[in-house]
């Protein structure tokens, strides 16, 4: 049962320049391209002194319980309003991914109630709206709900009513003001203005370069992300930012790792003149975050004073000294679009190679214990003493391979937990992409060494039996389908 060490090498040699070009020639590729910033944003004015006046506290507030009927559920929510009489502004908050908590925006809403700015935050809809499903039409409409709801109230200016959206809001926000003229006034926070999916993978690569992360991690991610198929992702949200007429107050953050805010204000820039929209305010924040804080602390110098000023100023402050001012934005690459995998490539048969991978795997050891239930009485004397080898070789390639699928699902854990608090990140980023890499190759070299122990017993007149023939051909096809898969995701490729 011996093969030279030497022919060995080879075969495995071989075989790695074979399955690394695999993940070379094989689609899809994503190499996002430097940046080249429009010329008008590489020097911003600072923002007027007037936005940035400490804002007068007008009264106390109290708080109301609401809720309102939406399609499919009752939306629930919390009204903060100003104690003193009077008819005032009011704004409809909108959150960004996720579960949507009114609670998110508790700071904001009560520094706006003691300014003189009626607020209403709710909790986001859970019918719907899930991982895979997004209708950003649907949250639209619950908006328009809530704005409906606030021109009601007797201390509302009904004709002073916006909705302000974060993030994922951005998306919403847009259509809901595209949708309805009872929207006064539009605030985007961190507005992505491009597909989800660029966004998404502009913040992924953004955020490893920010880690120092090597670029295999980044191929592995953009192609898992290709073979991801849920609509939502490729949504164009320019069309709804060239209807916008309302006046749009917009943020962004300097230091944002979550969004390409060059492109972001270069698609908002041409929504306001598709629009034919003047009445447009969009103020960069130095040091600010995808929150508008500072490290996740308190939120960025002005942020506030300029929100509560430019809603309260309504309609004076629409028309802007400079539309672009604040601090100077630097984005280094552009939001490119992550290439849909092929048919072969996709969510579908991912999932079908690793169900038949576990299949093999389950087979394996199962027939490997039949066998060996079975006792040596029932086995040929020959195979009795070349089997145990090739067993144990079968078993050692189930566990590398079960420890690569799960070294592989908490490194994108990690890279996850990571992603917003990245200091002194980079080693256990680099730590367990070579476990990663590691463990495939060695799952490469199992593969070759035990295809030669089955070759060399079968020479040496092993005749296996059924059940054995069931271990080999499941363990080594449920490692050679895996193999095949961690090539397409680049863990052989080089550099790593």
């Amino acid at each position: 049962m011996r093969t030279g060490r030497g022919i060995l090498s080879v075969a495995a040699g071989l075989l790695l320049v074979a399955l690394a070009s695999v993940g070379y020639i094989l689609p899809p590729a994503f190499d996002p391209p430097p940046l080249k910033a429009d010329v008008a944003l590489q020097s911003l004015p600072p923002q007027p002194p007037a936005e940035l006046r400490p804002v007068a506290r007008v009264s106390d507030f109290r708080e109301e319980e609401i809720s309102v009927r939406a399609e499919g559920q009752t939306l629930h929510g919390t009204v903060r309003f100003p104690v003193k009489p009077g008819r005032y502004p009011a704004m409809v908050f909108v959150s960004g991914s996720g579960n949507g908590s009114r609670t998110e925006f508790t700071p904001q809403a009560e520094f706006l109630s003691r300014s003189g700015v009626v607020t209403l935050a709710f909790d986001k809809r859970t019918v719907g709206y899930n991982f895979r499903d997004r209708d950003f039409s649907l949250l639209a409409d619950d908006a328009l709900r809530m704005v409906e709801y606030l021109r009601t109230r007797s201390d509302v200016d009904p004709v002073r009513v916006g909705v302000w959206g974060v993030s994922e809001g951005g998306w919403v926000v847009p259509i809901a003001a595209a949708k309805s003229a009872s929207v006064g006034f539009v605030v985007l926070v961190s507005s992505p203005n491009v597909s989800p999916l660029r966004q998404v993978a502009w913040a992924l690569n953004e955020q490893l370069l920010r880690l120092r992360a090597p670029v295999g991690v980044r191929d592995l991610l953009t192609r898992a992300m290709g073979a991801v198929g849920f609509d939502f992702l490729r949504y164009d949200a320019q069309p709804a930012l060239d209807r916008i007429e309302q006046p749009v107050l917009a943020f962004y953050g300097t230091t944002d790792p979550s969004i390409p805010f060059v492109e972001s204000t270069d698609a908002l820039l041409r929504g306001m003149k598709a629009a034919g929209n003047d009445r447009y305010t969009i103020r960069f924040m130095a040091e600010g975050d995808h929150a508008m804080r500072v490290r996740g602390g308190d939120f960025t110098a002005g942020y506030l004073d300029t929100l509560a000023n430019w809603i309260l100023g309504l309609p004076a402050t629409a028309r802007p000294a400079a539309h672009v001012a604040g601090a100077t934005p630097v984005q280094r690459f552009q939001a490119a679009d992550v290439p849909a995998a092929p048919w072969y490539a996709g969510g579908t048969m991912l999932g079908l190679t690793i169900c038949l991978a576990a299949v093999g795997y389950v087979a394996g050891p199962v027939a490997a214990m039949v066998v060996r239930l079975r006792g040596r009485h029932h086995i040929p004397e020959l195979n009795a003493g070349l089997w145990p080898p090739i067993r144990r070789r079968l078993a050692k390639m189930v566990w590398t391979g079960l420890g690569l699928l799960l070294s592989v699902v908490a490194f994108i854990m990690l890279l996850v937990l990571f992603s917003i608090n990245q200091a002194g990140a980079w080693p256990a980023v680099l730590a367990g992409w070579l476990v990663v890499r590691v463990l495939a190759v060695l799952m490469l070299i199992q593969e070759v060494t035990a295809v030669a122990a089955v070759v060399s017993g079968l020479r040496e007149g092993m005749r296996p039996s059924r059940w054995q023939h069931v271990a080999i051909a499941g363990v080594l096809g449920g490692t050679g389908l895996l193999l095949v898969a961690a090539a397409y995701y680049g863990l052989f490729s080089f550099p790593w």
